[in-house]
């Protein structure tokens, strides 16, 4: 059986971390910040764990990362 392709999109895009959660960046938080809040601004530079509906979309994807 051929190895399985990880699909570069979703892997530069979330982080699996060593409990296994899945971790992506908030979006809205790279330009225009004027604008915005300074406490949504510090919300926003914190990764954020992936809602449990999602997961098993972009497991798939991850195909050698634990899961």
């Amino acid at each position: 059986m051929p190895k399985m392709k990880t699909k570069k999109m979703v892997a530069k895009r979330f982080k699996v971390t060593g409990t296994g959660k899945l971790m992506h960046r908030v979006q809205g938080a790279r330009h225009l910040r004027r604008k915005k809040s300074k406490v949504r601004q510090r919300r926003q530079d914190n990764p954020k764990q992936l809602a449990q509906n999602f997961v098993t979309n972009i497991k798939s994807f991850l195909p050698y990362t634990g899961y």
